[in-house]
């Protein structure tokens, strides 16, 4: 049998690229010893804190964010360029994981964004971790373009959502990807969690007046059994990016010859749900499972 090392794949998936965790976690179980891991988006967030060595923190900080929490760390402005500027959330994951070089962290990996001037790919490989982070992660028309170099970047889902080309100079044995992005018919039922009520966070007085603005992105579940209300601007923007970034992640898994391929469907949660967090990644870690006794990687 071949030496169990991998070469693992993230793709984005906003909220959904939780999941990520889980899959990291059961492969690590399983006994794999992960060399090389390239992402997208939420998928170069999980990548990157995992190749620094603070997924445990972040897992931890994560799974104890409520809706207001998450709410709170969104910081809106009135920019043409992207509602949330991203800014507030990304300096608190800095302050308890830290940035790094790139080309210094004990595991090797890759993330990918768009230069929205000249409209091609960048693939990071070196500098700032948590530049190269940003700049993946900057959804278009939510939150605004990461600038520097002289440069634009916007979420490497608008060209490649699971950048499974950039794993191909990994030394590892077994090619594997996680795919948030999947069809409906990979739904599942998630595994109930209680969590407490109370925020984490200390949150200003003023947050209670928005309650109607964090319902149109935090839908409570009997809400979204009820019958779809007619779609603004923003959602028509975010639903259409959505399925871009499917059809893209389809077409790219047909391209390579995968050993294992943890599939989570894009209806699971929202792209901002992140106070499900320990749903989403015990979600990931029990496909994963599935998979591996099913490709025959382990034993059931």
């Amino acid at each position: 049998m071949k030496k169990k090392t991998v070469a693992l794949v993230l793709s984005s998936g906003g909220a959904r690229g939780l999941a990520h965790i889980g899959v990291i976690e059961a492969l690590e179980e399983a006994g794999f010893s992960i060399r090389g891991i390239a992402g997208c988006s939420m998928g170069a967030l999980i990548g990157g804190v995992y190749a620094k060595g603070k997924l445990p923190e972040f897992k931890d900080w994560i799974c104890h964010l409520d809706r207001i929490d998450v709410f709170s760390l969104m910081d809106f402005t009135f920019s043409s360029r992207g509602f949330i500027k991203g800014e507030k959330v990304f300096n608190v994951i800095k302050g308890f994981v830290g940035d790094g070089e790139i080309e210094e962290l004990p595991i090797p990996f890759l993330c990918n964004a768009v230069d929205i001037n000249l409209g091609v790919e960048k693939v990071f490989y070196q500098g700032s971790l948590f530049e190269a982070i940003r700049a993946s992660a900057s959804i278009p028309t939510v939150i605004k373009p990461a600038y520097f170099g002289g440069s634009d970047y916007i979420d490497g889902g608008v060209m490649n959502p699971i950048p499974l080309d950039l794993a191909r100079n990994f030394k590892a044995n077994y090619l594997m990807a996680s795919d948030v992005n999947a069809p409906l018919s990979c739904f599942i039922e998630p595994p109930k969690f209680t969590k407490s009520e109370k925020s984490i966070m200390a949150v200003p007085s003023w947050v209670v007046e928005y309650q109607a603005k964090m319902s149109k992105f935090f839908p409570k579940e009997k809400e979204l059994k009820e019958k779809p209300k007619s779609l603004g601007f923003l959602d028509l923007m975010n639903l259409s990016f959505d399925m871009m970034q499917d059809r893209l992640s389809d077409l790219l898994v047909q391209q390579y010859a995968l050993d294992l391929l943890v599939e989570v469907s894009r209806r699971q949660c929202g792209t901002f749900e992140f106070y499900r967090a320990s749903e989403i990644i015990q979600i990931g870690k029990e496909l994963t499972e599935e998979a591996l006794i099913k490709n025959g990687l382990v034993k059931e």
